[in-house]
């Protein structure tokens, strides 16, 4: 049996470390980082050679959470139905968990250029699917109420993770219904420093 090489190595151990370190910084992002190489069997100083600091993997972290909700979205655009469309990205977003990224690491790190290029990126195609899907949808619906109804799906969290991920679509497919064409919600939609403020924190 071959070996891996050395990079094969350090490609196993990074994608080992992400995956721990989004189970442990969404339990408690006042983990250490001791506790991320812990948990994916690598040396601190592996760990260390790759993130020299707790604020450049939860950066990475978020970074990836970003491009997989682009990736989402740009996929669901291809999709000819515009409300098959939009539903399709906000299945794949959920599916994804990547709101709990958001929600619970906002604010414990400073984003880089290139993260608030893709965040405006992440934000131009699903204002682009909303818009596509605006004949379906309430009239009152805006683009930051989208944001809140997936967070609120990330909040549905337990220790099964398939039965996390059933519960989240029965949730969201509630949300989809309640989304479409129907009477003016209460209130004003959320505005752009009330999704941002938890980022300002940093």
């Amino acid at each position: 049996m071959r070996r891996p090489g050395r990079g094969e190595q350090a490609v196993r151990n990074n994608e080992a470390i992400l995956v721990a370190a989004r189970e442990i910084f969404l339990a408690d992002p006042r983990a250490p980082v001791a506790a991320v190489a812990e948990r994916a069997k690598v040396g601190i100083g592996a760990l260390y050679r790759r993130y020299p600091g707790k604020e450049d993997l939860l950066r990475t972290l978020c970074h990836e959470g970003l491009k997989t909700f682009i990736a989402e979205a740009e996929q669901a655009a291809l999709e000819p139905d515009d409300w098959t469309a939009f539903a399709t990205f906000l299945r794949g977003v959920v599916q994804a968990d990547v709101h709990s990224l958001t929600v619970h690491l906002a604010g414990t790190f400073t984003p880089t250029e290139q993260m608030n290029a893709d965040a405006e990126l992440a934000a131009d195609l699903a204002a682009g699917l909303i818009e596509r899907a605006r004949p379906h949808l309430r009239a009152d619906i805006e683009a930051a109420d989208i944001t809140l109804l997936l967070e609120m799906c990330a909040a549905v969290r337990l220790p099964d993770a398939a039965r996390t991920g059933e519960l989240r679509d029965r949730c969201l497919t509630v949300l989809l219904d309640g989304l479409r064409t129907a009477g003016p919600l209460p209130g004003p939609p959320p505005r752009v420093l009330e999704l941002n403020w938890r980022w300002l924190s940093t």
